[in-house]
């Protein structure tokens, strides 16, 4: 996907004259460095002392050991999957290869790859995703709870080789600032798990490959953070990475000021990202994770080092956690709102761990859990690692009494019934800062679950780059449930990851109590689209009332995306579902608007209509029911969702 000029002067729109001129300065230091790159100071003496304290691997439980030397010997023989593309080359990977197109990235100076462009580049996710090395954390973690070395040497080998096919500023992997953070925080657990090995310290503080590769690292994200409009959950990844490194491979003259910068930036972005409800504000469940994973392990980096921690930042943790513990349904999954990329910070466990589950384990770990919380049945690596190295701080801070419901910055809130039944309605931003770049066009949209199964589902994301149609609809109105008003989404998009319009939601009732939500937005001026969502008291029927007000007649399109385990058989204005759970037989009736035409589309590609995507890179067909009508001046359209047994 290249940018045309249209797209770069939409881009520059949305930047204030800060971020401009800040811009302007990183175009003029990457010509300097083309010329004439910094060099790494020489380093004499470079230890490591960031350890894990003496008997914490004692607290791994024994089946989450079991998992991650599982995961780890299928690394060891060349498999793994990144976002539905199956890998069998690991054992001796190409780095710079896309097994999804086949294509290589070229080579040559960082700043002129054009890392956007697939027919040039490949899917740069795919690229990007092995260059992280969370593989080689999870191979480190292996030899940590084994002692068996082949674990280490692959590490090694895939580290040296990795160093010789990508030096400072040459390449793909030199582009992205979250890249390069991700991969620094990597290499600290990899040095730290590592630590019993007696190669250890000959791949790092003892190799000058080693410490010229960090010193650049850091060397880059300190001379180009994430900026203004940018600085989403990238800014947190870079600033994380930076303090991880600064803190447990402090060997460089920059160290101590690189530390206290990055520091400076975590505490003030985790902030900015971060709602004072807890939630993040980008309104993308995947990347609140992502920032708490970041968020953790960069306080652990520092109390390792005995570097103070602000205790804003940990309370900005705690409260995300919290959060977190809120808006999980009955089988701890959080809504699937906004992007996702299987993006992580901190990668130790084997397949089948519960990424949810292993936050709020860590929260449990870190902070104390409160009587409210889900119970977390399985177990993992990291929490004992991480709460390791996390000090126990008294946080003088009132945390909530009850589960709250009803999170008024973000404009979510969650409505929750008998048999497990699970609501998430959508009143909040758009999304966050001004391009909103993770955002969906999914104002008023509501997700219903029913004991952990999608019924009324969020179709997900798929793809970021290279496939726009996709793209394009997985983002769009058409793309949620909700409504849709002349075939036009309520926001406008001007890239893929750029809004130059956004719809405003206001909610007008969140009555916790009743179960019943109320909202509006603006995104159709001069019509004004109005959702009603209750959920009728000690009873298991849900009713969604759509009413569009405005001074013309307005093509109506009602849309439902109804999850990949639902069956359904629509007649007329009556939608039978039924789905088997834990090997039991459920069902449920969904009564349609009557006035509007109603049709089923399932698998559609041209154009795309009826897929919802179970992770990055993956889709599966599904059953989407939209209703085709017109709304004149002022028209209600009333849905009732009831569950049986």
């Amino acid at each position: 996907m290249t940018m045309d000029a249209g797209w770069y002067l939409r881009r520059l729109s949305r930047m204030g004259p800060q971020e401009v001129a800040g811009r302007v300065g990183d175009t003029v230091r990457r010509r300097r460095w083309r010329s004439a790159p910094p060099a790494c100071p020489s380093v004499t003496g470079a230890r490591f002392t960031a350890v894990l304290p003496a008997g914490t691997l004692d607290g791994v439980a024994p089946d989450a050991a079991k998992r991650l030397v599982a995961e780890a010997d299928r690394l060891m023989a060349g498999h793994a999957e990144y976002f539905g593309v199956e890998r069998d080359d690991l054992a001796d990977p190409d780095w710079w290869y896309d097994p999804k197109t086949g294509r290589r990235a070229p080579a040559g100076y960082a700043f002129d790859v054009p890392y956007r462009d697939e027919d040039a580049v490949g899917d740069i996710k795919q690229i990007w995703e092995l260059s992280r090395h969370q593989y080689l954390t999870v191979l480190a973690a292996a030899y940590a709870v084994t002692g068996d070395e082949r674990y280490a040497e692959r590490v090694a080998g895939h580290l040296r080789s990795w160093w010789t096919a990508n030096p400072p500023l040459r390449g793909v992997h030199w582009t992205s600032g979250i890249e390069l953070g991700i991969r620094l925080l990597s290499w600290v657990w990899v040095r730290r798990l590592l630590d019993g090995w007696p190669g250890a310290a000959g791949l790092f503080e003892g190799n000058p490959v080693a410490r010229n590769q960090i010193w650049h690292h850091q060397r880059w994200l300190a001379a180009f953070p994430s900026r203004g409009s940018s600085a989403n959950n990238h800014v947190v990844a870079e600033a994380a990475g930076q303090l991880a490194a600064a803190c447990a491979f402090g060997w460089f003259p920059s160290s101590a000021r690189w530390r206290a910068d990055a520091l400076r930036s975590l505490e003030r972005h985790l902030r900015g990202n971060t709602f004072p409800s807890g939630l993040n504000r980008e309104l993308a469940s995947e990347y609140h994770g992502l920032v708490l994973e970041l968020g953790l392990a960069a306080v652990a980096e520092a109390d390792a080092a005995g570097a103070p921690v602000p205790a804003s930042v940990r309370l900005v943790l705690l409260r995300m956690t919290d959060a977190l513990a809120a808006v999980v349904d009955s089988r701890l999954r959080p809504p699937r709102q906004g992007d996702a990329d299987d993006g992580h910070g901190l990668v130790v466990d084997g397949a089948g761990t519960d990424r949810w589950g292993s936050l709020l384990a860590t929260g449990d770990a870190v902070f104390g859990r409160l009587a409210w919380w889900p119970q977390v049945p399985g177990t993992d690596v990291r929490t004992p690692l991480l709460a390791a190295l996390i000090k126990p701080t008294e946080l003088s801070v009132a945390r909530p009494a009850s589960r709250p419901a009803h999170f008024a910055d973000a404009g979510m809130t969650i409505l929750r019934g008998p048999g497990e039944i699970w609501c998430r309605c959508d009143g909040g931003p758009h999304g966050f800062l001004s391009i909103a770049a993770h955002a969906h066009a999914d104002a008023l949209s509501v997700e219903v679950r029913h004991d952990g199964v999608d019924v009324l589902a969020d179709p997900g994301t798929y793809c970021y780059h290279g496939q726009p149609e996709w793209r394009q609809y997985f983002r769009s109105t058409l793309g949620h449930n909700t409504l849709r008003l002349d075939g036009s989404d309520q926001s406008v998009s001007g890239g893929p990851f750029l809004w130059t319009r956004q719809a405003r939601s206001r909610v007008l009732v969140a009555d916790e109590g009743a179960a019943r939500w109320c909202a509006e937005h603006d995104g159709y001026r001069p019509s004004v689209h109005r959702r009603r969502v209750e959920l009728a008291t000690g009873s298991q029927e849900l009713r969604v009332v759509d009413e569009v007000r405005g001074p013309r007649r307005a093509a109506v399109q009602l849309v439902f995306h109804l999850g990949p385990a639902i069956a359904v058989d629509l007649v007329d204005s009556r939608a039978e579902l039924t789905w088997t759970r834990d090997g039991e037989d459920r069902s449920a009736v969904l009564d349609l608007p009557g006035q509007l035409s109603w049709r089923a589309h399932r698998g559609e590609s041209d154009p795309p209509l009826g897929w919802y995507s179970p992770g990055f890179g993956r889709k599966e067909p599904a059953t989407t029911l939209i209703g085709t009508g017109f709304a004149d001046g002022a028209a209600a359209f009333s849905t009732v969702l009831k569950f049986r047994g």
